[in-house]
């Protein structure tokens, strides 16, 4: 076991104090001619009262000055600082203090992210909210000016404003739909299915929306067979609306979207959503998932959404403990893929 910091300070010094002291008595002693056994007894006796001296006054000085270091570290609320008992080993409370400070720095650095990514989120909502509110307050204020009087236009005014209301509703149930998948309050209903048949449903729903801008929705390959997943239905129904709507969004006119499904290992299966359509730059892609991130800002608000779409596909594949994967190249294409349990056989 070592020896503490303050008992090898204590001895150094003691030894230093001894030695000064006991040449000064040895000369004393020879200069009157006395009995140099004196000298070793003074020796002994000079270092022991040094020793103690200083190791007391030492360990109670650097305790009360530790002891108010640990004092303003709790005041930081530092549990781990809380729970340990102080030391006086100037070692040890040093690396509990750079410990402490690099724990503060990153969790610094973390609050700050956290900051931003708040602003830009608030930012992002009240420019969703705001656009489709705006838009259903000035046809309504039009209307109350005096439209009614004409019918042609009446109808059309309340046609756009009613569009406007089908966002903003639109915009609140994504946002809640996100919000009970954060907080784990979103029970999925797992049961076995055909996947391919989900594919298949998917494309009927979006061919007009595909159709609108020449791109074609298909498979890799003709699949023959069914390939049956456990999961939950309507959520993985909703996860391929989400990414096929978003490649359709992004897609160039007389493109295509091609869905592919491959057996991963034993028991998953791996979806991916590939499309040849404008990419997603590097520097996008870590933030894809974020709510209301738009890598197109512009151009996206454009083409409609709530901004939420691929947040949610995150979500809801993480609530079925899978993952779900980006590859892109800018000018060339995306795929988004994800993993499912597939039923036993």
């Amino acid at each position: 076991m070592k020896s503490k910091k303050t008992y090898t300070f204590a001895l150094h010094t003691s030894l230093i104090i001894t030695s000064i002291l006991t040449l000064f008595f040895c000369l004393y002693l020879f200069a009157t001619k006395q009995n140099y056994w004196y000298s070793i007894l003074f020796l002994i006796l000079v270092f022991a009262v040094c020793f103690f001296i200083i190791q007391h006054r030492v360990q109670t000085f650097i305790y009360k000055r530790v002891n108010k270091i640990y004092e303003d570290l709790t005041l930081l609320e530092s549990v781990e600082f809380n729970q340990k008992p102080v030391t006086t080993d100037m070692a040890t409370l040093t690396r509990e203090i750079d410990k402490y400070a690099r724990d503060k720095k990153i969790e610094i650095e973390s609050l700050k992210g956290r900051e931003v990514y708040r602003k830009e989120f608030m930012g992002n909502i009240s420019h969703e909210l705001k656009t489709p509110l705006f838009t259903v307050q000035g046809y309504i204020e039009t209307l109350l000016d005096g439209a009614f009087s004409n019918e042609e236009i009446t109808q059309k005014y309340l046609e756009r404003a009613s569009i406007g209301v089908e966002r903003l509703i639109y915009i609140v149930n994504d946002l809640d739909m996100i919000t009970r998948l954060e907080v784990g309050n979103l029970v999925l209903n797992k049961e076995e299915f055909n996947i391919i048949e989900l594919v298949q449903t998917v494309f009927d729903l979006l061919e007009l929306k595909a159709t609108k801008k020449k791109i074609t929705l298909i498979f890799d390959v003709d699949y023959p067979k069914p390939v049956f997943v456990i999961a939950d239905k309507e959520r993985v129904q909703q996860v391929l609306v989400n990414l096929i709507v978003n490649a359709i969004k992004y897609g160039r006119e007389n493109g295509t979207i091609e869905v592919s499904v491959e057996q991963l290992i034993k028991n998953k299966i791996i979806v991916r959503v590939t499309d040849n359509g404008e990419g997603i730059e590097k520097i996008n892609i870590p933030r894809l998932f974020e709510r209301f991130y738009r890598v197109n800002k512009s151009g996206s608000r454009k083409e409609g959404g709530s901004g939420l779409g691929l947040a949610i596909v995150k979500h809801i594949i993480e609530a079925h403990n899978e993952k779900i994967y980006v590859e892109s190249e800018f000018g060339v294409g995306s795929e988004f893929s994800f993993t499912l349990n597939k039923a036993s056989e």
